[in-house]
């Protein structure tokens, strides 16, 4: 009898650590949501898509995008850092992620708090006037500034974003005065630099480009220390004379805190696929991205990065924000 009962809890356990096992096997099981914590339009936002349309026939159930911006990402990403760790709860990150630690009290820590699932891709920002403006190159849009100070607006997808302190590292390093414009999100400020409510902008190439080569918007230079694959013939806000100058967001997945294992690594494979298919490689880099494709690992280790990087710079410009 005490044999039978002790193979009875021998089996019990093994039961208990199957279950787990057998349930991320089976993932996933319902349809996940990826938040965007971010306005519909912009770069973030049509990477989200993007991705999220190429992995849903794979894993079998869809991925539904959740746009939630405000409070500059926070309150979208907060939402996930509060969910449970089973996968089906994401977010896009990009570089207000690394950003907002050296400015804002944050109810998440941005490391501790998330599990990196895939880093897609980086961009680096493409500055961008309303052709109305009277400028083809960064030194004349420098002498533009210095002669009409504090009457050229810049627009941003929000306070603190990598759109604004790239806006605010121009005035500083140009010695000029262009006045911020924030937005909730990067396609609303398109929107408006298109329509010539403002005059310019620092943003994500795979929102602004197609732009350009429509002739709706004049590109300037590329906030990168090499030129663009996909504007070559475009230069460097670097060679026009601000050394150093350089300003990207980039295009992480994370998810909450203490996710299994073979549930990030099930994600990780179908997004890197998806990145990778040479239809989105192809429309990517033809607007200025760059696929990195790597591993969730590398989206955290980029994370800490941004984090010391930025700090720096946010005390050396003394930007503050309410």
């Amino acid at each position: 009898m005490l044999n039978f009962v002790s193979s009875l809890r021998a089996l019990a356990c093994a039961m208990l650590l199957c279950a787990p096992i057998t349930a991320f096997a089976q993932f996933p099981a319902k349809p996940i949501r990826l938040i965007v914590p971010l306005a519909p339009g912009g770069g973030g936002d049509i990477i989200s898509r993007m991705v999220a349309q190429k992995i849903s026939e794979p894993l079998g159930y869809p991925v539904v995008v959740d746009n939630r911006p405000g409070g500059s990402t926070i309150i979208g990403t907060d939402i996930v850092a509060r969910a449970a760790p089973d996968g089906y709860t994401l977010v896009m990150a990009t570089s207000s992620h690394g950003i907002n630690p050296s400015l804002r009290k944050l109810p998440y820590d941005p490391v501790k708090d998330f599990t990196g699932v895939a880093f897609i891709a980086s961009s680096p920002m493409l500055l961008v006037v309303h052709p109305s403006v009277p400028v083809k190159t960064v030194k004349e849009l420098i002498a533009l500034a210095k002669a009409k100070p504090g009457q050229l607006n810049y627009g941003s997808s929000g306070p603190a974003s990598i759109v604004h302190l790239a806006g605010e590292l121009f005035n500083v390093m140009a010695s000029v005065k262009t006045v911020h414009v924030p937005y909730k999100g990067s396609g609303p400020a398109i929107i408006d630099l298109l329509g010539g409510q403002i005059e310019m902008m620092f943003s994500s190439p795979v929102a602004t480009v197609p732009h350009v080569r429509a002739g709706r918007l004049r590109a300037i230079a590329m906030a990168s220390a090499e030129r663009s694959p996909a504007l070559p013939e475009l230069p460097t806000v670097i060679e026009a004379g601000l050394p150093g100058f350089t300003a990207g967001t980039y295009f992480l997945v994370l998810g909450p805190a203490g996710m299994p294992p073979a549930v990030v690594g099930r994600l990780n494979a179908e997004i890197i696929k998806a990145a990778r298919l040479p239809d989105v490689t192809e429309k990517l880099t033809s607007q200025g991205a760059l696929i990195v494709a790597g591993s969730g690992q590398q989206a955290m280790d980029h994370i800490k990065s941004e984090i010391a990087r930025w700090a720096k710079v946010v005390k050396a410009a003394g930007i503050k924000v309410p």
